[in-house]
C-alpha cells in the first residue's frame, strides 16, 4: 500500500478508499504513466527511472530529429523532458542555462529522479551508471557573456540541452552544436532547445531556426513533430527534402555526385529539426497544482505567451529600443510581393569580406523594399566581386549608399570607376541633421539614419513603409539602444551591439542605407521618393 500510495496525485493520499469499487474509481483517475509504474511494481520490475507524459512529451522524446524544439508556453514539462532524455536515451549529457544559478531547479528535479547525489560533485559534473550505461555522465554548463561558449570547445556530448534557449544567444547555441557528437556506435545525437516565446528581441532568433513551424509568415509551414531537413550552405540554412548529402553547383544543390571529385568540407550533409508544442493542458500534474489559475492571471502579452505559447504575442522592448518591435512587425504585415514594383530609387549596401557576416543588398522602391539579398562573405572575397553582384542587382540608376567603414572601401572605388552613382557612407561622419520635431541633433550621421528610420516606421509618418517578412531583419532593426549625450541622439556603437547579440546587424544596416534618399545624377531619370536623409 506504501507504493501504491506514492503514486497517487496529490489530494488522495489522505483519502485512500479500503473498498474495491472506490479504489477502483480512485485508479482509473491515474495518469497512465503511474499506471505503467503500478504494473511493473505488481509484477515485480523495477520502474524505469523516468518516462515521459503522453502526448507531446513523448513526441519529443521519441522523435528521430537532430535538434528538438520543445515548449512554446508554460508548464509543458520542459525541464522534465531534458532530464529524462539524459538518464534514460544518453551516455554524455550537458545541460545549459544562460546563468549558472538558473541550473539549480535542474539539478533539483534530477536528485528527486534519482533519490539522492550520489556521484554528483557538487558543481559541474554529476556520474552515473544508468541500467547498463556504465560511465554517464552529466555536465552542467552556462554561458552568461557573448563569448563563454568558447570554454566549452571540444567537449563531445552526444545530447546537448539548452534549456530556455531564447536566453541564448543565437551564435553561442549555434557553436555548442557543433560538439554535439559521440563516437559510441549506436549512440543518436540530439540537441535540445526548450523555450517559450521570446520575449525580447534578442531571443527572436528560435522563430527564424524553426521558421516552419513557428513563423506566421513562412510560405511551407510544419505540423508538430513534422522533421524537416537543413543544410548549412555559405552560412545560411536552406531547406532540403531530405538526409541526402549533396554539393553545390554555384546556388544549387546536386545530390548525384561522386565523393572522389570533392574534399569532405565541400560535401554537405543535412541535419534533421522537428518542434513540438506544449501546453500546461499537457501535463496532468500540473493542471492539478493549481498553475493553471496562475498563468490565467498573467497580463498581457505574457499571459497568451505563457499561457497559449503565442510566438506572435507582443515582445518586451528595451526602454530605450530604437525602433519598437510593434513598428517593425506593422511594417512587415503592410509587405506584399509585387509583380511590378515601380522604378528602384535607392540601394542600401552593407559590406562583409570572408567569415560567417553576410554582405546585404537593400532595395526600394519607394515606400516598399524588394526581398534582401543576402550574400556570404565567401562569396564576396573581394570588391570587385561584390560591386558586381551589386550592379547586377541595380536597375532605374538608383543611387547605391555603401558602408565605406572597413572593406565596403574597395566595392565603392570599383563602382564609381564604373560609372555607378555610389555614396560612401561612414557613420562615423559629422551629422546636421535634427529630429522630425526640431528638438534634438545627432552624435553622428549613424544615429541620425537609424532614427530617420524610427522615423519612418512611426505609426504617424505620412507614407508607411513595407518592409520583406524577414524574421532575421526584424531582429536587426530591433536590436539597437540608444542614449541622450551632450551631442545629441546616440544609436549603440556596432562593435557594442555584435558583442552584446553575439552577430554583425547587417540587414538592418542595409534597410537604414536604402532608405536614404539620393537624387538620380542626371537629367530625365525622373522623380525620387522623397524619403529618408
Amino acid at each position: 500500500m506504501t507504493a501504491l500510495r506514492s503514486l497517487l496525485p496529490a489530494g488522495l493520499l489522505d483519502a485512500l478508499p479500503t473498498d474495491p469499487q472506490a479504489l477502483a474509481a480512485v485508479l482509473a483517475r491515474l495518469p497512465p504513466d503511474a499506471l505503467a509504474e503500478l504494473d511493473a511494481l505488481l509484477a515485480g520490475v523495477a520502474p524505469p527511472l523516468w518516462q515521459p507524459l503522453p502526448g507531446p512529451q513523448t513526441v519529443a522524446y521519441t522523435s528521430a530529429a537532430d535538434v528538438i524544439g520543445y515548449g512554446g508556453a508554460a508548464g509543458g514539462g520542459k525541464t522534465d523532458l531534458a532530464c529524462g532524455l539524459a538518464l534514460t536515451r544518453h551516455r554524455v549529457s550537458a545541460l545549459f542555462r544562460r546563468e549558472a544559478t538558473q541550473l539549480n531547479g535542474i539539478i533539483e528535479r534530477l536528485t528527486e529522479l534519482l533519490g539522492g547525489r550520489d556521484g554528483y560533485n557538487g558543481r559541474s559534473l554529476w556520474r552515473l551508471d544508468l541500467h547498463g550505461r556504465r560511465g554517464c555522465r552529466l555536465e552542467f554548463g552556462s554561458t552568461p557573456h557573448a563569448g563563454d561558449e568558447t570554454r566549452h570547445q571540444g567537449r563531445a556530448k552526444d545530447l546537448l540541452v539548452l534549456d530556455e534557449a531564447t536566453n541564448f544567444l543565437e551564435s553561442q547555441a549555434r557553436f555548442l552544436m557543433g560538439w554535439n557528437r559521440t563516437t559510441v556506435p549506436g549512440q543518436k545525437c540530439t540537441t535540445l532547445l526548450t523555450f517559450n516565446p521570446p520575449t525580447t528581441a534578442e531571443g527572436q532568433w528560435v522563430i527564424q531556426y524553426f521558421a516552419p513551424w513557428l513563423d506566421r509568415t513562412h510560405p511551407a509551414p510544419a505540423r508538430p513533430g513534422e522533421i524537416r531537413w537543413f543544410g548549412t550552405v555559405k552560412g545560411r540554412d536552406v531547406a532540403v527534402p531530405d538526409a541526402r548529402p549533396f554539393v553545390l553547383d554555384g546556388d544549387s544543390p546536386v545530390y548525384e555526385f561522386d565523393p572522389k571529385d570533392f574534399s569532405a568540407t565541400a560535401i554537405i550533409t543535412p541535419r534533421s529539426r522537428t518542434f513540438v508544442p506544449s501546453r500546461i493542458t499537457d501535463n496532468p500534474y500540473l493542471m492539478d497544482s493549481g498553475y493553471l489559475s496562475t498563468l490565467q492571471s498573467l497580463p498581457e502579452p505574457l499571459r497568451s505567451q505563457m499561457l497559449d505559447g503565442d510566438f506572435s504575442a507582443g515582445v518586451e522592448d528595451d526602454p530605450w529600443q530604437v525602433i519598437p518591435t510593434a513598428w517593425v512587425l506593422a511594417a512587415q504585415d503592410r509587405w506584399q510581393p509585387r509583380d511590378t514594383k515601380g522604378p528602384m530609387d535607392s540601394m542600401g549596401v552593407d559590406v562583409a569580406r570572408g567569415g560567417r557576416d553576410q554582405s546585404i543588398i537593400a532595395r526600394r522602391h519607394g515606400p516598399w523594399f524588394d526581398r534582401l539579398l543576402c550574400l556570404p562573405g565567401t562569396a564576396s572575397p573581394d570588391g570587385p566581386t561584390l560591386a558586381g553582384q551589386v550592379m547586377a542587382a541595380r536597375c532605374d540608376a538608383a543611387p547605391v549608399h555603401i558602408d565605406i567603414v572597413g572593406w565596403g572601401s574597395s566595392p565603392y572605388d570599383f563602382l564609381v570607376s564604373n560609372g555607378v552613382q555610389a555614396l560612401g557612407i561612414n557613420g562615423a561622419a559629422r551629422s546636421v541633421g535634427v529630429t522630425r520635431d526640431g528638438q534634438l541633433s545627432f552624435l553622428n550621421l549613424r544615429a541620425e539614419l537609424w532614427w530617420r528610420l524610427r522615423e519612418a516606421l512611426d505609426p504617424q509618418a505620412d507614407v508607411p513603409l513595407a518592409l520583406p517578412p524577414d524574421p532575421q531583419l526584424r531582429a536587426d532593426l530591433c536590436a539597437p539602444t540608444w542614449g541622450l549625450s551632450a551631442a545629441g541622439i546616440q544609436v549603440e556603437r556596432k562593435e557594442d551591439l555584435k558583442s552584446r547579440i553575439g552577430r554583425s546587424p547587417d540587414r538592418g544596416d542595409a534597410v537604414v542605407l536604402a532608405l536614404i534618399a539620393t537624387p538620380r545624377r542626371g537629367a530625365g531619370d525622373g522623380p525620387v521618393f522623397a524619403l529618408g536623409v
